[in-house]
């Protein structure tokens, strides 16, 4: 999968304006943002918080180049994630970023676009290949020289797709997990990423730089991943849209792994529309990824999906046992807000289910611990990392405590390390017990009352960042999608004093297109989601 990294070949019969005539069809306003930005302080140019349509619609008509959008974003990370609130969500941008640019601008000009994302800017978690330049680290020291062999399958769309790779983001230090006491968002070669929203509170892990760098418009497009809860907990700390894809819909190669049962790669972007463009590109089959070996070989079309009236005709269950749900009454009005719009926009509403999934947390927990030792261990080896173990990486650590661990330690780490091999009994009930617990719970809801999808909150207020103490999860329904594999989309739905709060919306395996439906008209119909005040910090 080696890609040439600045001019890539156009994909034939691909016209510019059969593509375009495609993103018209998607309704969304052109309006430039009314408020100056940093970026236009810097650069002269003002995009506001426009999406991939708008942008490309701008380019098409020659006020917009790819070299100008990339220039203004690097100026607004130059002064906000840098500097001033210093958010650090970046944790490097792309040298190459500029010149990339200019090829696909050159691209446009003489033999037109690939398709919706050319010339577009998106950024990358730290842990997702990209054979260029730049580092694929995890946020960890111990990886800040490893260069990848080559691109990630999902790397490799995008760049075909004509996107711009403009940096990596920063995250929870291996993807949290490393120690019982982590603070998300910080890992020992970015610091701490903080939220746009309050800097002072927790963009919530570990995919926190993807999630905080799209809400900040230091990029239009982001891509997470998510074990349990890292796609959809930062998208709803950071109000943006995040979509947790069913297993194998999109591909596992090139990222440095938790666990082969759960681990998967995401859109997080400001819009649906956004998300269903990007998931587009990002849910290609790769024959060699087993997980894929369930899904048909073809894509849907996500952007058909977006119909206002998508929740027409639609059941909705709505979850009332979500971690958390005795803690904080704001949330349970926001949720219920939200059925009340679901009612509203013709769905039929099944309220106070309560999914019976005792015991299964406690088996995921062991899947995840004996699963990280042996998939980083294949990792490390294949992509000739500098550290070939799970071992070594403890070792290095130990080695660079004062750097590395000077707020928490690496118990997980540790306990992964001294378990067996996958063929271990413990592994192998743990497994099936947690599948079959959560599979059989969301399918026993869904089939009964003949529902489209579920839905419960996803996160609680962003808390404040604490190295005394950690985190502080208050809400969390991420583990249903997370631990049976089936997908999930979460949706910005209401605010507890400024801070953003999402609603997950979710389904049976590849029911993408209906979520994204559904995630749409929501959406469309509460215009909920306002972009962070940077600019008056």
């Amino acid at each position: 999968m080696n890609a040439n990294h600045t001019v890539l070949s156009h994909s034939p019969g691909k016209s510019r304006s059969g593509v375009l005539k495609r993103m018209m069809m998607l309704g969304l306003p052109m309006l430039l943002s009314a408020c100056a930005s940093t970026g236009e302080r810097r650069t002269g140019l003002d995009v506001g918080e426009q999406g991939v349509v708008a942008l490309q619609e701008s380019m098409e008509r020659g006020d917009l180049t790819a070299r100008a959008l990339v220039e203004y974003y690097l100026a607004r990370i130059e002064a906000l994630d840098a500097n001033g609130p210093m958010l650090k969500s970046i944790i490097e941008v792309n040298p190459d970023a500029l010149a990339i640019a200019d090829a696909l601008d050159q691209e446009r000009r003489t033999t037109g676009i690939r398709g919706p994302l050319h010339g577009i800017p998106v950024v990358l978690k730290a842990n997702i290949d990209t054979g260029d330049r730049m580092a694929t680290s995890a946020g960890s020291l111990a990886l800040a020289n490893h260069r990848a062999p080559d691109d990630a399958f999902l790397v490799a769309r995008l760049r075909e797709a004509g996107a711009v790779i403009l940096g990596k983001t920063n995250m929870s230090e291996w993807a949290n997990f490393r120690s019982s006491d982590s603070s998300s968002g910080w890992s020992s070669l970015g610091g701490q990423a903080r939220n746009p929203y309050d800097p002072r509170r927790n963009p919530c892990g570990s995919s926190s730089g993807s999630g905080a760098a799209v809400a900040a418009n230091f990029a239009a497009l982001a891509v997470g991943t998510e074990t349990d809860g890292s796609i959809v907990c930062p998208s709803g700390a950071n109000g943006v849209v995040g979509i947790k894809p069913t297993m194998g819909l999109v591909s596992r190669d090139g990222i440095i792994p938790i666990a082969h049962s759960q681990d998967t790669a995401g859109p997080m972007t400001r819009t649906v529309t956004d998300s269903a463009l990007l998931l587009q590109v990002l849910a290609a089959k790769d024959a060699a990824d087993p997980a894929a070996a369930a899904r048909d070989d073809q894509v849907p079309d996500y952007s058909a999906a977006l119909d206002v009236n998508a929740l027409r005709g639609k059941r909705i269950g709505v979850v009332r046992s979500y971690s958390g749900a005795d803690g904080d009454a704001r949330i349970t009005a926001i949720l219920d807000s939200t059925i009340a719009v679901l009612k509203a926009q013709g769905a039929g509403v099944v309220d106070g289910l309560k999914l019976d999934t005792e015991g299964a947390g406690e088996a995921e927990f062991t899947v995840l611990k004996y699963e990280f030792k042996a998939d980083l261990n294949a990792y490390l080896q294949a992509s000739k990392a500098p550290l070939g173990s799970l071992a070594d990486i403890i070792e290095f650590n130990r080695s660079h405590a004062d750097t590395v661990m000077p707020i928490f330690g690496q118990d997980l780490m540790e306990d992964s390390q001294r378990l067996g091999p996958l063929t271990d009994a413990e592994y192998l009930e743990a497994l099936e017990k947690s599948g079959r617990i959560v599979r059989g719970a969301i399918d026993q809801a869904l089939t009964e009352h003949r529902l489209d999808a579920l839905i419960a909150p996803t996160n609680g207020p962003a808390w404040l960042t604490d190295h005394v103490l950690g985190d502080n999860f208050s809400v969390s329904s991420s583990s249903l999608a997370a631990v049976s594999g089936y997908p999930a989309i979460t949706v910005p739905a209401g605010y507890i004093v400024d801070l953003p709060i999402g609603m997950s919306f979710i389904g049976a395996p590849f029911s993408e297109v209906k979520l994204i439906g559904i995630g749409y008209a929501f959406e469309q119909a509460t215009q909920v989601r306002q972009a962070p005040r940077l600019d008056e910090r």
